[in-house]
């Protein structure tokens, strides 16, 4: 093997470094220190089941009688057949083929089918989830749950501020998303693909000038394309980021928007995000708004992939939005590959927030592999004013 090659390997096994998500490897171990999205509440009904796969395990979430969420294993411990095709009783939930029960820790508390009356020592995986915002948010790690600190989004929680919810299911590798929200050059391409929504007419297609600092909850990200159209977004740490849009009309206010990725498997991702409109916005905004996410509110470019990839073509001019720009996205990462081959890169200048979020994680990915403790990862000390839009002053503030 030539000494290119073995370059070649040696970076391509640095960079696998950040794609894995299972609990042996390194990224698993980093992405389970913190709460993470995982289902939306409106998915699983009091009494129902629903299967999921959260970076790399199978997992059951239901809900109990009294309306309480549970989280735990795939599969039961006895014949491994999947739990949700069981029955949730009270708050528990009991095995479709011979009855064994489990309760929310995860613990075997029944096997009606065996003469003895004692338990084994059994138990699959039971976490703790917490809902918030229409989202639900699960902790895997090892110990106690952190403080529901980072996953907050204080600007949704303001009276009179409406939120709307979005999930979709891209058939790529995580951690792709999670770089696209540092390349703010991007946008100035991307976004003009297909047809041109507000989002691309307002931050237009200049070229920024790029800066990055690290904050206590992450990275904060500053584009300026001119002195009158500057633009910022604040990542939080490890997989959200925090981005202003405008609204649905010219008349509504912008939106703030919060996206999370969520590796199912190194293959597969789900985004979660948050949609928030402003406390002050008109009645008619607010009708809009509500009409808009019941009606397109669910679109996944996943689901469109042969027609998006074939016709590159945008047939719906009633969504400019959330469909489209998700279309735009999802063109340029998912035609990256499933897994893109970082180790054949060519990076230039306009990639600093890509070398600048590698680095990041790189630090933390060593101080695991060291075992020890990372950074302490905190919500911003103080609200961070995103611009709204080109020109005008910030007209509210921002928590990452």
């Amino acid at each position: 093997m030539s000494q290119l090659d073995e370059r070649r390997l040696a970076r391509a096994a640095q960079f696998n470094r950040l794609t894995e998500s299972s609990p042996h490897t390194d990224m698993g171990k980093l992405l389970r220190h913190f709460w993470q999205p995982i289902a939306l509440s409106e998915s699983v009904e009091v009494g129902a089941a629903i299967p999921l796969k959260i970076m790399h395990e199978e997992l059951t979430l239901y809900r109990g009688a009294s309306g309480k969420l549970h989280l735990v294993g795939g599969r039961c411990a006895h014949r491994r057949t999947l739990l949700h095709t069981g029955w949730v009783d009270g708050e528990q939930i009991r095995c479709i083929y011979h009855g064994w029960q489990f309760d929310s820790t995860g613990s075997c508390v029944n096997r009606p089918a065996e003469a003895d009356t004692g338990m084994p020592r059994t138990k699959i995986a039971g976490y703790p989830v917490k809902e918030y915002q229409g989202l639900v948010f699960a902790y895997m790690g090892e110990g106690e749950a952190p403080e529901f600190d980072l996953p907050r989004k204080l600007l949704t929680e303001r009276e009179g501020a409406i939120v709307a919810n979005g999930m979709e299911r891209w058939d790529n590798n995580w951690f792709q998303q999670v770089e696209n929200s540092m390349d703010a050059v991007h946008v100035s391409f991307v976004h003009m693909a297909l047809t041109v929504g507000a989002f691309g007419k307002a931050v237009t297609t200049g070229i920024p000038e790029l800066s990055y600092e690290e904050t206590s909850a992450g990275i904060r990200q500053t584009a300026r394309r001119s002195k009158d159209n500057i633009r910022q977004s604040d990542w939080t740490f490890p997989n959200n980021n925090h981005i202003t849009v405008p609204g649905l009309t010219p008349d509504d206010p912008w939106l703030d928007v919060f996206v999370w990725m969520t590796p199912n498997d190194d293959l597969n991702t789900t985004r979660f995000m948050i949609y928030s409109l402003p406390p002050g916005a008109s009645e008619a905004s607010r009708m809009r708004f509500k009409a808009y996410f019941a009606k397109y509110g669910k679109y996944d470019p996943a689901d469109h992939h042969d027609e998006l990839f074939s016709s590159r073509v945008w047939k719906d001019p009633e969504d400019t939005f959330v469909g489209l720009t998700a279309a735009q996205d999802y063109l340029s990462i998912r035609g990256q590959e499933r897994v893109t081959k970082r180790e054949d890169e060519i990076l230039g200048r306009s990639d600093l927030g890509i070398v600048t979020l590698r680095k990041l994680f790189w630090r933390e990915l060593d101080l695991v592999r060291a075992g020890q403790p990372i950074k302490t990862w905190s919500s911003l000390d103080e609200p961070v004013e995103l611009p709204h839009q080109p020109g005008d002053e910030p007209a509210v503030a921002a928590q990452a």
